[in-house]
């Protein structure tokens, strides 16, 4: 086939929306609150009420903070689900969407996280709704425009930055998905560890 007529704009929006609705998204459905705060290890990073973080950084408005140390620490820190799904929906979603999209500002410093796993999720898909729209609109030669300033590399074109997302998605989805079987696995049903 020729590259000129493939339509790259759909191809793109496709690779992430299969991705979402085959393999990711009845991975989350039934998400508990427990689930979205555990940690099998002690002291990981997570979304924590206001206050009770001994990270070096806590980021964010209202009732619940993210943790965050900078520079990262080496081994980086261990993350629970709670705080994949923060960075996921400001860090790699929002913060692009305010950036490229039209949406609200967004950092991690003025998020409100969700201290809920329901809401968590909401915020997830408000802000893929919002990105996949926001890709659609861009058609065919949006994806040859330069992201500018707004990113690390403003060189890069729109397609480089939505294939860097993709990416993100999958990557950090995917964790959030083996801290689920690894919860199912090691959690009886009276919350002890088998």
């Amino acid at each position: 086939m020729d590259t000129d007529e493939l339509e790259w704009n759909r191809t793109l929006r496709e690779q992430w929306e299969f991705h979402w609705n085959h393999q990711v998204r009845a991975r989350l459905d039934g998400l508990t609150d427990e689930e979205y705060f555990w940690s099998p290890v002690h002291d990981a990073w997570s979304v924590r009420p206001r206050g009770t973080s001994t990270a070096p950084i806590q980021a964010g408005v209202g009732d619940f903070t993210i943790d965050f140390a900078f520079p990262e620490p080496v081994p980086p820190a261990f993350t629970t689900i709670a705080w994949q799904l923060g960075h996921v929906i400001v860090g790699i979603l929002a913060a692009r969407n305010a950036s490229h999209f039209g949406a609200p500002a967004a950092s991690y410093e003025t998020w409100e996280y969700a201290g809920d796993a329901t809401t968590a999720l909401a915020q997830l898909e408000s802000q893929l709704d919002t990105w996949l729209a926001g890709l659609r609109g861009l058609g065919e030669a949006g994806l040859r425009t330069k992201v500018g300033p707004k990113e690390p590399y403003p060189e890069a074109s729109m397609a480089d930055l939505v294939l860097h997302i993709h990416r993100e998605l999958i990557h950090h989805l995917s964790e959030v998905c083996l801290l689920r079987d690894l919860y199912s696995h090691t959690r009886a049903t009276n919350g002890a560890i088998r």
